[in-house]
This record gives structure tokens, C-alpha cells and sequence, in this order.
């Protein structure tokens, strides 16, 4: 079973499928679509509950874990993820957060308690992320995280008939234990 995490003013737990309309209203917003690389758009009905069905399997095939951000009472935040790739013993951070709970750090403090998860319970040494380039919002998060800017690559993803830059952070186990 997929566990839950708990963090100063979040809680990171499974979806249940009564969050499939929250799920399919905040992902599909073209705010949230914009600012993200895999959340489709338009997010066609009946996408949100074959998403949050897929959760369990792939978190006992161990290629991906994927919590809701929620609050201590329950209410949904965004989603966040950490596709493993245990072979090499790393995962690639993902997450988008609801535009009414924009700027307020939740999403920093989904980001910390996973990667704390990710090392400590999944045995990780590295941890990294990726952002669109006009994506301020997300670098910082990552770096809020910890993580540090890696590289960027540019001009190396077509965005709705636009050529972006893609930026990269990570984090070692090792920079992880000394921060």
C-alpha cells in the first residue's frame, strides 16, 4: 500500500477516486497546463480516474510513487510524483499544485518531505527535477528543495508550437545528508 507522509502543514497520500473532479479541475487549468511538461490539455473527462487507478500498480512495480498534497484536513492541493528509476537508484520529481494554492509553499514543502521519502525509505541517491524554462516558480521550488541547477537545455522541447528551454536541478543522497 501506498503510504502517507506527513509534513509541517501538509499531508502527501494516496488519490482516491472522489478526487478525480478536483484532480480533472485543477490540472486542466491552462494556468496549470502551462507551466508543466506531461499535464494534458484539454484533460478529457474520464482521464482523472484512469490516472489515479494506475497509482497502486506502479507503485509496487516501483516506477512510480504519487501522492495527493493535501492539507491536514484533507483538502486537495495538487499532486506530486517520483518516477523511479531503481536500476540507477534515481527519481525524477514532478508536481503541479492547484492555481488557488500558487505561492503559498505548499508545494516546497511537498517537494522536501519527498525527497526526504525518497532517500531515507526508497534508498535514492539522487534526486532530480526539470522545469520549462519560463517557469520561475518551479526552479524555485527545487531550489527551496535543496536541489541545484544541473543545466539547462535549450531550445530542446516544442511547447504548444513553441521551442522552450528545458532546466535541470538535482540532489545527491550525500548533499541531501550534509544539508
Amino acid at each position: 500500500m501506498i503510504p502517507s507522509l506527513q509534513a509541517q502543514r501538509v499531508t502527501l497520500s494516496p488519490f482516491c477516486i472522489d478526487d478525480a473532479f478536483l484532480v480533472q479541475r485543477y490540472a486542466g487549468d491552462p494556468e496549470v497546463a502551462r507551466t508543466t511538461l506531461h499535464v494534458p490539455h484539454p484533460y478529457l473527462d474520464g482521464e482523472a480516474e484512469k490516472w489515479i487507478a494506475s497509482h497502486p500498480q506502479q507503485y509496487l512495480e516501483r516506477k512510480n510513487v504519487v501522492f495527493a498534497i493535501r492539507s491536514h484536513t484533507g483538502e486537495l492541493y495538487g499532486a506530486i510524483n517520483i518516477r523511479l528509476r531503481m536500476n540507477n537508484q534515481t527519481g525524477e520529481l514532478g508536481y503541479w499544485i492547484g492555481v488557488p494554492y500558487w505561492n503559498k509553499g505548499y508545494c516546497t514543502e511537498a517537494a522536501r518531505r519527498m525527497i526526504q521519502f525518497a532517500f531515507e525509505d526508497l534508498g535514492l541517491n539522487k534526486i532530480y527535477g526539470r522545469h520549462l524554462g519560463g517557469n520561475m516558480a518551479s526552479g524555485r521550488v527545487m531550489e527551496k528543495a535543496g536541489m541545484k541547477n544541473e543545466r539547462i537545455l535549450r531550445r530542446h522541447i516544442m511547447k504548444n508550437g513553441v521551442m522552450m528551454d528545458i532546466v535541470e536541478y538535482g540532489i545527491l543522497k550525500s548533499e541531501y545528508n550534509n544539508g
